[in-house]
């Protein structure tokens, strides 16, 4: 019976794994019940590492290359089973495939906003995305750290891992790095090559070697885009009197081509001078204001000549005139054109 036994067990004489798609890391090799055969073939494929596992314990580490499998070229192995030097009989030993190809294209971002300190700003929101790339380096960490007994690991269940390691340490260099928000697009790549530096060491803990890590974009959320937008304008603009001239200009046109558009200007920007008042008042000065052809003396009161809501709130009532028929169209673009020109 123990020879029957014998007969029926099934050896296996080559051992190699050829990888089936992306994305394994580390692979148990299928053994079963099969036992390894003295002098048996092991195949290690470049971009791969093998390691020979018995009861638990790491034994012999293969880089790529072609081994018979022998108490020479299994030592550890060897000593751990006190095989003399004579030992030619099949044995059983868990084999472990590793795959030491590049994993590119990694992304990483910030799934909410963090907050840092900022100097031009004090407290800011922002985001940041990227991509990094790495290769296992080290079996024996990886395998005592990370896949252990896993019949396979994949760089899947690795991801989310990685990632809350990189946003971490992103956020301690972004807030400690000193450069202001609206400097960091200028130091994106001074940034990518501090953070790989960083977590270097801790992918090393793991037996992973980060080959690149680069920051893309570094943005603020939308409401706070905004305000940066506006005040980036302003600083365009020169000071806050040019700006809101320089708004007046560009919407006047659009709000004379609207009954009441001129009124809903005027109180959009706190020109309310002449809202409200009689119909006879308004009359007057807008007629007065028509008989002052351009180069004439001003029709704006001597308090308030050249000032934007003195334009806007004459433009208001010289519209609603052009509304009733009483001037005409041409009427009002010439002297829109005259009161524009003295807010240059």
């Amino acid at each position: 019976m123990a020879l029957m036994d014998f007969i029926r067990k099934q050896f296996i004489d080559v051992i190699h794994w050829t990888e089936e798609g992306d994305g394994v890391l580390a692979m148990r090799y299928p053994m079963r019940d099969f036992e390894i055969q003295y002098g048996a073939q092991l195949t290690v494929r470049e971009s791969q590492i093998a390691v020979f596992v018995n009861e638990g314990q790491i034994a012999d580490v293969f880089q790529p290359g072609q081994y018979r499998l022998t108490t020479r070229t299994l030592p550890v192995l060897t000593y751990l089973k006190n095989w003399d030097k004579l030992f030619e009989s099949p044995f059983k030993s868990d084999v472990y495939f590793f795959s030491t190809r590049l994993q590119l294209d990694c992304k990483w971002g910030t799934p909410n906003p963090i907050t840092i300190r900022d100097k031009d700003f004090g407290m800011v929101r922002m985001r940041a995305f990227g991509i990094y790339s790495y290769k296992l380096a080290d079996a024996r960490k990886f395998h005592s750290e990370i896949s252990g007994t896993r019949e396979q690991y994949m760089v899947t269940d690795l991801d989310g891992q990685l990632r809350n390691l990189v946003i971490s340490s992103m956020t301690d260099l972004f807030g400690e790095s000193g450069v202001p928000f609206i400097d960091m697009a200028a130091n994106q790549d001074e940034l990518s090559r501090t953070l790989k530096g960083k977590l270097e060491a801790v992918f090393d803990r793991y037996g992973l070697a980060l080959d690149s890590f680069v920051v893309q974009n570094v943005t603020l959320p939308e409401e706070l885009q905004k305000i940066l937008d506006t005040r980036i304008g302003m600083n365009m603009i020169g000071d806050l009197g040019r700006y809101t001239q320089y708004q007046v200009a560009n919407s006047i046109p659009l709000a004379a081509q609207n009954e009441g558009g001129i009124a809903g200007l005027g109180a959009g920007l706190g020109a309310g001078l002449g809202i409200g008042q009689t119909m006879s008042t308004t009359v007057a000065q807008a007629l007065q204001a028509g008989a002052n052809p351009p180069g004439t003396a001003s029709a704006l009161p001597p308090d308030s000549a050249g000032s934007a809501d003195a334009v806007v709130a004459t433009l208001e009532k010289l519209h609603t005139l052009v509304t009733k028929g009483i001037l005409s169209q041409a009427e009002f673009d010439a002297k829109k054109a005259e009161l524009l020109a003295r807010l240059q």
